[in-house]
């Protein structure tokens, strides 16, 4: 999934002409701190709500302000990590997209990546999802997959999380599957360290007692 994906003109961009009170009032409006300021099509650059009262003179052009951000955006063909990427580094609530003629075409809100996210992760569809626990050497996606595909099984999406200073990862796969049971045998076999299972129509502490219940059963 790119940027151009996901990019949306429901927010209008600003003129250097405005004012601040007018860039706080939209960004009240649109439920953002940051907004991108555009000239016929040409992108400016991001300004902040802090960047707005530092200046205090709220009736002056927001081409008088100083701009704390150093230009951020992506181009539309840009993958949505380096979306995620920028979020995370300057803590935007907006990132501007522009095309290959540094031309603005819209912008992308957190809830549009939110939303795509989920959608990439397959959250809406149904099945289960298992968590695994294991370090980086010992990781073979190829693996894990023919485990899955092996229990007539899919796997809809995977995301790896980590931990600082640490070696070790937890993968989380959904799968198409909301029986995992006989996923979790297999894997068990194979000795992977299983440190969540998540299904459908069932409660957590339900899912939690028949899941202990059956590697009780595994070891007899």
């Amino acid at each position: 999934m790119i940027a151009g994906n996901i990019v949306s003109d429901g927010i209008l961009p600003l003129k250097t002409s405005d004012t601040g009170k007018t860039a706080l009032s939209w960004m009240e409006d649109y439920k953002v701190s940051h907004l991108p300021i555009v000239n016929n099509e040409k992108f400016l650059g991001l300004i902040s709500e802090w960047d707005i009262y530092n200046n205090n003179s709220f009736d002056e052009p927001l081409g008088n302000h100083k701009l704390s951000l150093s230009n951020p955006y992506v181009n539309s063909n840009q993958p949505i990590t380096d979306v995620l990427k920028l979020v995370q580094e300057d803590n935007l609530t907006l990132i501007p997209v522009l095309d290959d003629n540094m031309r603005y075409l819209g912008s992308i809100t957190l809830q549009n990546l939110v939303s795509a996210i989920a959608s990439a992760l397959s959250a809406g569809d149904p099945g289960g999802i298992i968590v695994l626990e294991m370090s980086y050497n010992d990781y073979s996606l190829t693996e894990i997959s023919n485990i899955i595909e092996s229990n007539d099984a899919k796997i809809l999406s995977t995301f790896i999380t980590t931990q600082a200073e640490s070696v070790k990862m937890n993968l989380f796969i959904k799968t198409n599957r909301t029986d995992l049971n006989p996923i979790i045998k297999t894997f068990l076999r194979y000795n992977y360290e299983i440190v969540a299972v998540f299904t459908e129509n069932e409660n957590s502490d339900d899912m939690k007692d028949r899941y202990d219940a059956f590697i009780r059963y595994l070891n007899i």
